[in-house]
């Protein structure tokens, strides 16, 4: 698995490429900023984007994907409980920022299905609380997640934004992504990657 991370937009969300290195086939995740750094890296990789993911729809993780859809062809994808938030531009105007509407999804994700990109693939996990239809995306046989805005390097997920929940939000960690192996590399929406092992020692957030 080839993995670049794209740091995008005002708050500097991680956009992350994924691409199989056999196929060429990729997945776009988070897409926050209509940056040049995520083309040039799918340039740079040759990848064929199959598919635009979304952990969520706030408006940090969404800016750039009506520019990528153009761009690349790649249909949209997102839980079907933030599809309101999608539709108004996951709260941009509240915080005056100025990104341009998303189209709606071409597909809703369902947990526990399993999206195939070449030769990996990727788990649909269930993890609301930030929002209401918030996934995780899990490659088990290269142990890797992209969590978005659940869990973070001594961190969690906020959740003062209408539609957060902050008792589902530690319910998702506990019982979701700590139940994932030790070992398994956590690519947040912001910030440096983590492990799940580590976050369940140092994250003063999640001790019970």
């Amino acid at each position: 698995m080839e993995i670049d991370v794209l740091p995008v937009g005002l708050l500097e969300t991680n956009c992350y490429l994924i691409t199989c290195p056999r196929t060429r086939e990729a997945a776009l995740i988070d897409p926050g900023w209509d940056d040049p750094s995520i083309l040039e890296a799918i340039r740079k990789r040759e990848a064929s984007v199959k598919i635009i993911l979304l952990t969520h729809a706030h408006f940090d993780h969404i800016g750039g994907v009506s520019a990528m859809i153009r761009a690349t062809g790649a249909p949209l994808a997102l839980h079907k409980d933030d599809l309101p938030l999608l539709r108004v531009k996951g709260w941009a105007d509240m915080w005056n920022i100025p990104i341009p509407p998303c189209p709606d999804p071409d597909r809703f994700l369902e947990p526990d299905e399993t999206l195939e990109i070449g030769s990996l693939r990727l788990k649909v996990l269930f993890t609301p609380g930030h929002t209401p239809g918030h996934v995780s995306f899990y490659e088990a046989e290269h142990g890797v997640l992209f969590d978005g805005d659940v869990l973070f390097k001594q961190g969690v997920g906020r959740t003062d934004i209408p539609g957060g929940d902050a008792a589902q939000l530690l319910d998702s960690i506990r019982r979701v992504l700590f139940a994932l192996p030790d070992e398994v590399i956590v690519y947040p929406g912001h910030g440096p990657a983590t492990t799940i092992g580590e976050e369940k020692r140092l994250n003063p957030w999640v001790q019970a």
